[in-house]
């Protein structure tokens, strides 16, 4: 039994599965993004997210950490110099994966398992007796804000055209009436000649 065993067997035995982990995460560090099935890439994004906490780190025995387990000293010099830097403002959640749909040969689930890219934005919370119309005002402000750049660098800001005189019924052109009697449309003459024959 695999009481307390968590984690995906993948169809591999152990020494495999951690070889096929490794490759993939180097493969990700080096590259940014790799397409892969949706299982394998549910199991490496932790396993690579652990690995960028240890390149934040930064440390001699992060280091060493991250090449007994990458195996590749290449790659682990990439995540300490570029990549564990760019993720110093994050507090986790470095990697993403995004669902790409079934594969052609055997309909596996594919997802590209991507580094996430782009400052950090925080959801702020409003106070509890704060009414809705102070939010609305913040939001405008950046608004105004930029149209007086426009302002001192010179350019007039865009302006909306004004709209013209409303077209008048008079002015659409009417439209004939269909005929309404079947003998008055010369296709209704030409089956009707048709049925004779």
């Amino acid at each position: 039994m695999r009481h307390q065993r968590a984690g995906k067997k993948l169809g591999r035995d152990a020494a495999h599965r951690k070889a096929l982990y490794a490759n993939l995460t180097c493969a990700l560090i080096e590259h940014g993004r790799i397409r892969t099935t949706v299982t394998k890439a549910k199991a490496v994004k932790p396993i690579a997210e652990q690995m960028i906490t240890l390149g934040r780190r930064g440390d001699l025995h992060a280091r060493r950490q991250a090449v007994a387990f990458l195996r590749s000293k290449d790659v682990v010099h990439k995540l300490f110099a570029e990549v564990g830097p760019a993720f110093a403002d994050r507090p986790g959640g470095y990697a993403r994966i995004v669902k790409l749909g079934p594969r052609a040969g055997d309909a596996a689930e594919m997802a590209y398992l991507e580094l996430v890219e782009g400052p950090v934005v925080f959801k702020t919370r409003l106070p509890v007796g704060a009414p809705e119309e102070t939010v609305t005002e913040k939001a405008e402000e950046p608004e105004a804000e930029a149209t007086e750049a426009e302002a001192d660098a010179g350019e007039a800001p865009a302006e909306e055209p004004e709209p013209g005189p409303a077209p008048s019924e008079e002015a659409e052109p009417e439209l004939e009436p269909a005929a309404e009697a079947e003998g008055d449309s010369p296709g209704a003459e030409a089956s009707e000649s048709d049925a004779k024959q």
